[in-house]
């Protein structure tokens, strides 16, 4: 039985975000040393959104829609 669209989109973003986040965590943690969590959630946060939106969940959805629709590809003339 073929993965709902659901679970395939999720797989897919599991995959892509997490690279990310790890990335941000990176790059802001020596940057933030000292500071309570909720305030480096503050800049996290707003960060993590505007990526995933503008630019994760666009490429995702342009380059595998048809792996997250269950369909097979269209061929590349």
């Amino acid at each position: 039985m073929p993965l709902p669209a659901r679970l395939r989109m999720t797989f897919l973003m599991t995959l892509a975000v997490y690279p990310v986040v790890t990335l941000y965590l990176y790059i802001l943690m020596p940057l933030t040393d000292g500071w309570p969590i909720w305030q480096r959630s503050l800049i996290l946060v707003p960060a993590m959104s505007a990526t995933i939106v503008l630019a994760v969940v666009p490429f995702i959805t342009r380059r595998f829609g048809a792996f997250i629709a269950g369909r097979k590809p269209a061929p590349v003339v």
